[in-house]
């Protein structure tokens, strides 16, 4: 990765970024609002997870440009004796830097994070109608071994 690209936590400037990335998404084109400036629930929203202390809203900087992100969540639970789990999501990485290795990059830093943090898995949802996410995760080390289900209000 070059020495200009880092990967560190969102800030209220990084917000509008991440919702273009997350509105430029195929699928995210049909629930994001993406505008400027920006639409308030979003900054409520990123108030929200960073004043949660097991929410980490990430992105990725070639210089000062927004070239990806991800959220990490970390959630204790009673099962596997009080466990923690991490949870990945909203990955994006803009559209005219993949296949430069930038995803690895970001997951190698949140397998390493949810190491450091005690967690005993890291896991994640992607959408059926993302067979090369799929795939990709695939190749990372994960495995299919739940069926998920969603009821959305």
């Amino acid at each position: 990765m070059d020495s200009d690209i880092k990967i560190i936590r969102a800030t209220e400037v990084h917000v509008p970024s991440v919702v273009k990335l997350l509105a430029q998404d195929p699928l995210g084109s049909k629930r994001e609002s993406y505008s400027s400036p920006i639409p308030v629930q979003y900054l409520e929203a990123f108030q929200n997870i960073v004043n949660d202390e097991n929410q980490h809203l990430m992105v990725l900087m070639d210089g000062d440009v927004v070239i990806g992100t991800f959220q990490l969540s970390f959630m204790q639970y009673l099962t596997y004796q009080g466990g923690t789990r991490a949870q990945i999501e909203a990955v994006r990485v803009l559209d005219s830097r993949r296949g430069d290795g930038l995803g690895r990059k970001m997951f190698e830093w949140a397998i390493e994070k949810s190491k450091s943090q005690g967690a005993h898995v890291l896991q994640l949802t992607t959408d059926k109608q993302r067979p090369e996410a799929l795939k990709f995760y695939e190749q990372l080390g994960f495995k299919a071994s739940h069926e998920g289900m969603k009821l959305h209000f």
